[in-house]
């Protein structure tokens, strides 16, 4: 299915690269550097970098049915004009600042904004679910986690996945267009959690769809992107130049470059040695196509 042929589309390492979206009418890739405390945008066809600066850490990105962006971070959410760089505040920080912030987010198919936070003592599975629906913040969920990630959801709407990160495990739930709604959680697969092991492959981190309704994630620590059948069934295995990617998401014209996020800090510099491209931004030209993500709606 893949090349197997990695681009450097941009050469920085980040700290914590996160949160890939491909914004179709920019024909730009967007994504944050969590502890870099930017916001970052990639013209394809130019090259042209820009960035923002956040005010605390920016985790998750949405692009809303204005064109603007919708940025999750530590303390709050916010609209982020990327003409004028202007900030308009949306919700403050419905948590502890000291213990959670908001992590991995994703647009519903009705354009609501979900968004998981990470708790970070990492003691107890505290984390939460939020969704954002015109610009209203409600709590979907608390605990069953403490690390949330990998939101997607299937072709017809129908069903929502999910992975824990601490945990190692992917869920899915059936799930309601119309009003949001979860209900009957199943656990699709769960990965080998001792690091010395010889079946380690890392735990699930970022995810996302593609048009035929295959469920891709990024294994963080594990160096690979996986293609995940609605089964639970690994259907592909793509080996990564990173031993940490974070994020993926699909781009470019025909939606069929695959761009990976990944994370620096913290790596060892026997690991950085080893993988050269590490905390870089790669893409990979693969033989299915994703679909158009949904916008927010105000």
């Amino acid at each position: 299915m893949a090349t197997e042929k990695f681009e450097v589309v941009h050469d920085a390492p980040m700290l914590v690269g996160e949160s890939a979206i491909w914004h179709e009418v920019e024909s730009a890739l967007y994504w944050v550097d969590i502890d870099g405390l930017t916001v970052n945008r990639l013209h394809a066809a130019s090259g042209k970098f820009s960035s923002w600066k956040m005010g605390s850490e920016p985790s998750a990105l949405a692009i809303d049915d204005n064109n603007c962006l919708v940025v999750a971070t530590r303390n709050g959410l916010l609209r982020l004009n990327t003409t004028d760089g202007s900030e308009t505040p949306i919700a403050d920080a419905p948590y502890d600042t000291s213990k959670v912030r908001f992590n991995d987010g994703r647009v519903d198919p009705a354009g609501r904004f979900w968004i998981g936070t990470m708790y970070e003592p990492r003691d107890q599975p505290a984390a939460e679910m939020y969704v954002l629906d015109k610009d209203q913040l409600r709590c979907a969920w608390r605990g069953g986690m403490t690390n949330s990630n990998g939101l997607a959801w299937s072709l017809d709407g129908r069903t929502m996945y999910h992975a824990d990160t601490t945990t190692h495990r992917i869920d899915c739930y059936d799930y309601d267009p119309a009003t949001g709604e979860q209900s009957n959680r199943r656990t699709i697969l769960t990965f080998p959690s001792d690091k010395k092991a010889a079946d380690y492959g890392g735990r699930p981190d970022g995810a996302t769809m593609d048009s035929e309704g295959m469920y891709w994630v990024a294994m963080f620590e594990g160096a690979r992107v996986l293609r995940i059948a609605p089964d639970g069934r690994i259907d592909r295995e793509i080996k990564l130049p990173v031993k940490c990617p974070t994020s993926i998401c699909f781009g470019g014209p025909d939606l069929r470059t695959l761009y990976i996020t990944s994370a620096s800090h913290g790596r060892s510099e026997e690991e950085i040695a080893r993988y050269p491209h590490t905390g870089k931004v790669l893409a990979l030209r693969v033989d299915v196509a994703g679909r158009e993500e949904p916008e927010y709606r105000i």
